[in-house]
């Protein structure tokens, strides 16, 4: 394992470990409401909405669909209000063929996993095929196309998602329970807090899939947003996206977000445009990175307690989807993730941070997006 690996060796951080932010993230509860409404129906199951506000007039919607984030509504530097997430009119769009995640919970393993197979100890696992032979966001029903149990916590702040995922179920050994967190606090900042239990030994790799547009539809794509990680390196990958198992430096390559850069600036030099996993060089929940908008002076904010992230440009988004926003049009690049997670194809990588959860452990993930303007 090289130096930078090395530094990377993760170790999952508590699910209260919030308070580690910097004073700009703290949590505060009071002032936000929740309401509900309906959103449609699935196969005999009410879709429903939940609305958080908070004192401030920021709002976070929520589909019990997939754990779909419908909305992040937050204001410009004019003050004026407006929706950062690619999203839908109707629940159709969320169930249309082809959907690419617009906001979904993903599991059970976010990403990639070459060949749609892995072992653990003796036992060869194989999942269902999705993504040119490999297994992709957790196969041909993950947990972006369940309904979720939601329940309003104390304080109408905050959401709890629970999916209990069974053994077996797309090929993943194990009877997983999958908890997640949704709070909107008054510092405008989105927490999403993660926590999974397993009775056998299986890959887990849980993460938010939301396409971030902090022009809330002013520019029909991203490549004038401002990018910047705090991220010394990033898995290269073959031509079907899978890691080659190595991490490599950032410096003086179009990867490198150490410094704030244009999207659109060195874009044309990745092949198929950026959809890669870039490596932090911390341990446990801190800042890691921020995208800034400036023509509406909108600011995003990311911590995480994770080691990676997949910044992903929306380079297959091709104008065909149905149902988008208002009439929009979704073309190539019109949108962008931050998908905070393990590395793709852990499974399959001896030197990568194992993804393994066993029995008696508990997986816990903290990512934060905190919204501003400047």
């Amino acid at each position: 394992m090289n130096k930078l690996s090395t530094i990377m060796a993760y170790s999952f951080s508590g699910l209260l470990a919030f308070s580690a932010c910097n004073n700009a993230a703290e949590e505060k509860k009071t002032g936000t409401m929740l309401t509900s409404q309906p959103y449609g129906n699935l196969a005999g199951t009410e879709i429903v909405q939940y609305t958080l506000t908070n004192a401030n007039g920021m709002v976070v919607k929520v589909l019990n669909y997939g754990g779909v984030i419908t909305d992040i509504i937050t204001a410009d530097k004019d003050g004026t209000p407006g929706n950062v997430v690619l999203s839908y009119d109707t629940l159709a769009g969320y169930l249309q063929p082809g959907n690419p995640y617009f906001g979904t919970l993903v599991g059970r393993y976010a990403n990639r996993i070459a060949k749609a197979t892995f072992k653990i100890d003796t036992a060869t696992y194989q999942l269902a095929v999705n993504n040119n032979g490999n297994a992709l966001h957790g196969g041909l029903k993950g947990f972006d196309k369940v309904v979720w149990s939601v329940t309003p916590l104390p304080g109408d702040s905050s959401l709890l998602l629970e999916y209990q995922s069974k053994d077996g179920e797309e090929g993943y050994p194990g009877n997983l329970s999958a908890k997640v967190i949704y709070t909107l606090t008054d510092q405008n900042a989105l927490k999403i807090e993660y926590v999974a239990t397993t009775d056998k030994p299986t890959p887990i790799n849980l993460t938010q899939h939301t396409y971030f547009n902090l022009s809330a539809g002013k520019s029909p794509d991203i490549l004038n947003h401002e990018l910047q990680l705090d991220a010394p390196g990033y898995t290269p990958v073959d031509d079907g996206l899978i890691p080659l198992g190595r991490i490599d430096s950032v410096k003086g390559t179009p990867m490198d977000f150490t410094t704030p850069q244009r999207i659109g600036a060195r874009i044309d030099s990745v092949k198929g445009g950026y959809d890669h996993n870039w490596v932090f060089a911390k341990e446990g929940l801190a800042q890691v990175g921020t995208l800034h908008d400036p023509a509406s002076g909108r600011l995003m904010t990311i911590f995480t307690s994770e080691p990676g992230i997949q910044f992903y440009t929306g380079n297959f988004l091709d104008g065909s989807l149905k149902f988008a926003r208002n009439g929009t049009t979704y073309g190539k690049n019109a949108g962008l993730c931050l998908e905070a997670q393990h590395f793709p194809d852990s499974p399959n990588q001896p030197t990568f941070p194992t993804t393994i959860l066993k029995p008696g452990e508990k997986y816990t993930q903290t990512t934060i997006y905190q919204f501003g303007v400047k």
